[in-house]
């Protein structure tokens, strides 16, 4: 879940699966009514205003249509930018009565935390409430007769869904139909967040109150290793470190083991609270006065003082076998995450070695 380094120059907003799912049932439910293949459909979003999005394919009859959307994240990196999202959509005798439900390449729930029922297809409640409104409003003489169910399909969702986050939130065999705005703005810091919350919301519903926050995927993988707890107690914070730990703190978390490299460590540890490379640099300042406080020969603090990278300090310690530097580091990313949780929340933090060995804990075991 860690963010992609982020292109320069004005970027491309995109528009979320809940829109496709969206502008593909308008399209649908107009291609009965009119009897003819729809090009595109304006979608009235949560904030009232409005987006053209064109329909890939269309096929219908007096009483059911098939039509479907590619799903164009703008310049965002999502897993999801490109898919095919598809609405079967067939008039039922149910008047008045708007059916929604998810058929293959659309996730099902099984676990709580996430707003939806265990079993429901993975189809947020934004989504719904949009899909619901725009049938309304292009199918009101229908409805007055009529039902409406809509089933939505991700033709590669199964393929798709393991490279989301929704593996480890509960949600298997497919992708979620997302999006609060009904708009993706990309790189966006508010998605990331919003991620980072439904994972301790699922550890909570799930009765557990320990998670394993790492900075990205070859940090998980490494404490995977060596703690061993439920696939939904690991969570990637990414750069947020500092976020992560008061949602920690304000949903009631006892335990969080804190994992990672030295670089993210590094800021960390002087209370930087978003570490993304381009936010903020390593304070070789501070990782000397760290080496002094050590009583490292003067030829080493002005080596690390001088080093390019956080990595690069981390060999000249290792080479010149500097005892307690590592744990310096540690304690100081501790202080910060402790104050971050405002001490509501127990904390250990483990920094590893780029190959997964550690090389240090603290509080000690």
């Amino acid at each position: 879940m860690d963010l992609e380094e982020k292109p320069k120059g004005k970027l491309r907003t995109g528009f979320t699966t809940g829109t496709s799912a969206t502008a593909a049932s308008a399209a649908a439910i107009l291609s009965i009514i009119n009897q003819k293949r729809i090009e595109s459909v304006d979608v009235l979003l949560p904030k009232r205003d409005k987006i053209k999005i064109s329909i890939n394919a269309c096929k219908f009859d007096k009483n059911k249509a098939c039509c479907s959307v590619i799903k164009d994240g703008g310049d965002d990196p999502d897993v999801t930018h490109g898919a095919e999202i598809v609405v079967d959509l067939k008039l039922t005798s149910k008047s008045k009565s708007i059916e929604i439900d998810g058929g293959e390449g659309v996730g099902r729930v099984t676990k709580p935390g996430i707003g939806l029922e265990i079993g429901q297809a993975a189809i947020n409640q934004t989504p719904r409430k949009m899909i619901t409104e725009n049938l309304t409003l292009a199918g009101k003489k229908i409805l007055e007769k009529n039902g409406i169910k809509v089933v939505i399909s991700v033709p590669k969702g199964k393929e798709l869904g393991p490279k989301t986050d929704n593996p480890r939130i509960g949600i298997v065999d497919g992708i979620s139909i997302l999006g609060t705005s009904g708009i993706v703005i990309p790189y966006s810091t508010a998605s990331f967040a919003a991620a980072i919350r439904q994972q301790i919301d699922v550890v909570v519903s799930m009765g557990d109150d320990t998670v394993i926050l790492t900075t990205g995927g070859r940090s998980e993988d490494y404490a995977r290793k060596i703690l061993e707890f439920p696939e939904h107690s690991f969570i990637q914070m990414g750069d947020f470190s500092g976020y992560t730990m008061s949602q920690c703190a304000k949903k009631s978390i006892k335990k969080a083991y804190v994992g990672g490299f030295i670089g993210k460590f590094a800021k960390m540890a002087t209370g930087v609270k978003q570490t993304h490379v381009k936010g903020s640099k390593v304070n070789m300042e501070f990782l000397s006065e760290l080496a002094k406080k050590c009583k490292a020969e003067e030829n080493i603090i002005k080596k690390i003082k001088n080093a390019n990278t956080a990595r690069n300090v981390q060999e000249i310690v290792l080479e010149s076998n500097m005892k307690g530097f590592f744990d310096e580091i540690c304690s100081n990313v501790y202080k910060q995450m402790k104050s971050h949780s405002e001490s509501k929340t127990s904390i250990e933090i483990i920094l590893f070695d780029f190959d997964g060995s550690v090389l240090a804990r603290y509080p000690k075991q």
